[in-house]
């Protein structure tokens, strides 16, 4: 069927309301707006579906959210009674449209026979993760998009564990989603439907007492709690009552809301982009920190799994830490805070992901701890802890990723911004007492442990020939690897996609632990790595340049260095 077919296929569907074949009608003069809502399904992978909302296939509405949920719930149902009977947990964010489309995912499940667990508002993502391993669900449904942009909505799919769909049931998903009509409700030999049972604040209480089972020093926090001040912001979204509140369980005083950001608001009025990423999205929390002569300021992103500080570097300016550095501060913090309570496990093991500073594996090794690389995502963090618990390897004390996602503890699988709020709170008050800053912290971590300079480079490349750039780009640094960047030599070349290591000076060849992803990077002569990756989700290919050295100074330049050669991908 043509995309003009499906366009009228869905303008004559009963199952329309008049105002929904309103929009359809709209654009029935206009050609390449019917094409961009109806020349294909949007694509069902591990990460779900995520997409503007609106009418049409390419879209994220009622009907492909309940197109989606009748071909998860196949997947389901092929697992057997057993496994179908534990059920499926649902949660949503504050974007516009989340909770109705929560509402029909639950229907289209128990109407499938397959009992529901609804959350009876939006919630972090977190607390779904954690909702799923409590109540031993088979399986979890999320409707959030995360920091995109609020023309967007998504649709997030969990497995057994509380991390997300492994690639061999999403690929189940999608290929019955292609075989069903977007309109086709259940199988008719369904059995009665199934109870939808609501979650509320059982489940907040299970959670939170869980998150604050990840305090290791309370006595910090209490010792500067009168005059220990900090700005929180939830920009709109699902952090707004539980960070907060673990805040206060924590034994925080002076935790200062943003009041026009803690207004629950799909449209995000305050912000151009509601990512704790983008400083700029920090101004009104910023004017009140210096107001109020604030220690730091804390947002999360709108579904509560990545959290962002900004830190007050002692002349009440206010200075943006990044993921790294974030992550590179709290590894060094718990790791002194276990030893000083004598709760740090055996073979203890931190992970972070292959994007992300080095600086962590260098904090890691002097405190004696091993640290493992996996690849972009919480569901490989969540799947290398898994492994090495289950072997007995080892014990994971805390995963993290350079885009502001850190995960701790074992009560969820997924980036948890409500702990890592009550950790980073935890740590800010312990240098407090100590008369540092974070920015004073960070600053001394830089001279026991050395310095570190990271820069992300977005190399966007637009429209579908840009797909056909980002492939030839990939191909082209396949078939000739350079020896040679930006006049520093080539040590290694790595390709992550079978696992290749070369050894530029002696030409021998070696295999890495990871491999499996479109991923290639070089380990060069003067310390830096450079990693080079298409984004999955975006029109993008993503250069990390990782660089270090003796002072601040030499790290800088060589970033600035690597940036102008990654420029020059583009062509």
């Amino acid at each position: 069927m043509s995309y003009r077919d499906t366009y009228e296929a869905w303008l004559a569907s009963p199952a329309l309301t008049a105002e929904e074949k309103a929009e359809l009608e709209a654009i029935k003069n206009d050609e390449k707006e019917i094409e961009s809502r109806f020349f294909s399904q949007l694509e069902f992978g591990t990460a779900g579906l995520r997409g503007t909302m609106g009418m049409g296939t390419y879209r994220m509405n009622v009907y492909t959210v309940r197109h989606a949920t009748q071909a998860f719930a196949q997947v389901i149902l092929a697992e057997g009674p057993e496994a179908v009977k534990r059920g499926v947990a649902v949660c949503y964010d504050c974007r516009n449209h989340s909770d109705e489309f929560a509402r029909a995912a639950a229907q289209i499940l128990a109407n499938n026979g397959i009992p529901v667990r609804l959350f009876d508002a939006l919630r972090p993502t977190p607390e779904l993760s954690f909702a799923i391993r409590e109540y031993g669900c088979i399986a979890g449904i999320n409707v959030t998009a995360s920091h995109n942009p609020k023309e967007y909505n998504g649709y997030k799919v969990y497995w057994e564990d509380g991390a997300q769909l492994p690639p061999n049931h999403a690929d189940q998903v999608a290929k019955i989603m292609k075989e069903l009509d977007v309109f086709a409700g259940p199988k008719m030999d369904c059995p009665a439907p199934a109870p939808i049972t609501m979650m509320g604040e059982e489940t907040d209480e299970k959670f939170l007492a869980n998150a604050l089972g990840q305090v290791y020093d309370k006595g910090a926090v209490e010792k500067v709690a009168d005059t220990f001040k900090m700005v929180y912001t939830p920009f709109h979204g699902t952090g707004y009552k539980l960070i907060p509140e673990a805040l206060k369980r924590l034994g925080m005083k002076h935790v200062i809301c943003v009041p026009e950001q803690m207004v629950i608001d799909g449209d995000f009025p305050t912000v151009a982009s509601p990512n704790p990423e983008n400083p700029e999205g920090f101004y009104l929390a910023v004017d009140i920190a210096k107001k109020e002569g604030a220690d730091f300021i804390l947002g999360s992103d709108p579904d509560a799994d990545r959290v962002g500080l900004m830190v007050n570097t002692g002349n009440g300016e206010f200075k943006v830490l990044t993921g790294n550095q974030t992550g590179v501060l709290l590894l060094d913090y718990l790791i002194g805070a276990m030893k000083r309570v004598g709760k740090l496990p055996a073979n203890p093991v931190a992970l972070k992901t292959i994007v992300t500073t080095e600086m962590a594996r260098k904090v890691a090794k002097v405190n004696g701890l091993q640290c493992f690389d996996t690849f972009t995502g919480f569901k490989f963090l969540a799947q290398k802890k898994d492994q090495l618990e289950a072997s007995g390897e080892g014990n994971v004390i805390m995963s993290y990723e350079e885009s502001y996602g850190y995960m701790l503890g074992s009560f969820v699988r997924d980036k948890d911004a409500v702990t890592a709020a009550v950790a980073m709170t935890e740590m800010a008050a312990y240098y407090a007492g100590q008369g540092m800053t974070l920015y004073d912290a960070l600053l001394a971590l830089y001279e026991k442990y050395g310095f570190y300079a990271e820069r992300t480079m977005n190399l966007v490349m637009p429209g579908l020939d840009g797909l056909k750039k980002m492939a030839e780009l990939m191909a082209g640094l396949r078939a000739q690897p350079p020896v040679e960047i930006a006049g520093v030599a080539v040590k290694e070349q790595k390709d992550y996609k079978d696992g290749s290591v070369v050894c530029v000076e002696s030409g021998e060849k070696s295999q890495m632990e990871l491999s499996g992803s479109n991923v290639l990077r070089y380990e060069m002569a003067d310390g830096t790595s450079l990693i080079v990756r298409p984004s999955g989700t975006e029109p993008k290919v993503k250069v990390y340049i990782l660089a270090n050295g003796t002072t601040r100074e030499e790290c800088d330049a060589k970033v600035e260095q690597y940036a102008a050669w990654a420029e020059s991908l583009k062509g």
